[in-house]
């Protein structure tokens, strides 16, 4: 027996732009790869942060980790950094006007984390089996 797999065009596009819409997709992914700048992203979505602020608030990320990732940010122009000359100087971080307009598709992705959490938990219970910290 022959499984077949019913082709569906990208919504909103003909054959031809899948591959198109398949590339951004994956240019994007180029970007924002990594297991921290989503995460980065999301938390300067709340504001303007010092370095030591990022380094505390995303948990697990190590310094020198968190310098790569907010260098890469800023040559991808997702983020500014601004050197402050006060005693101490310090340095914030800041999203850029451009990576704003990201923010709605990172919310959009908590969103579904939330709705996926809450699936898998009542799968668990369904299953009554413990459910993972």
């Amino acid at each position: 027996m022959e499984n077949k797999v019913k082709e569906v065009p990208c919504e909103g596009h003909e054959y031809s732009n899948c591959d198109k819409h398949i590339a951004a997709v994956h240019d994007t992914m180029d970007v924002l790869n990594g297991k921290w700048k989503i995460t980065i992203i999301s938390l300067l979505g709340f504001g303007k942060r010092r370095y030591s602020e990022i380094l505390k608030e995303v948990t697990g990320i190590s310094g020198k980790m968190l310098s790569r990732e907010l260098k890469d940010m800023e040559m991808n122009l997702l983020v500014k950094r601004t050197v402050i000359s006060e005693q101490p100087i310090a340095v914030v971080y800041e999203l850029t006007d451009y990576c704003v307009d990201l923010l709605p598709v990172i919310h959009g992705l908590a969103d579904w984390g939330t709705k996926h959490r809450q699936c898998i938990v009542e799968q668990f219970k369904q299953e009554r089996v413990e459910v993972p910290a």
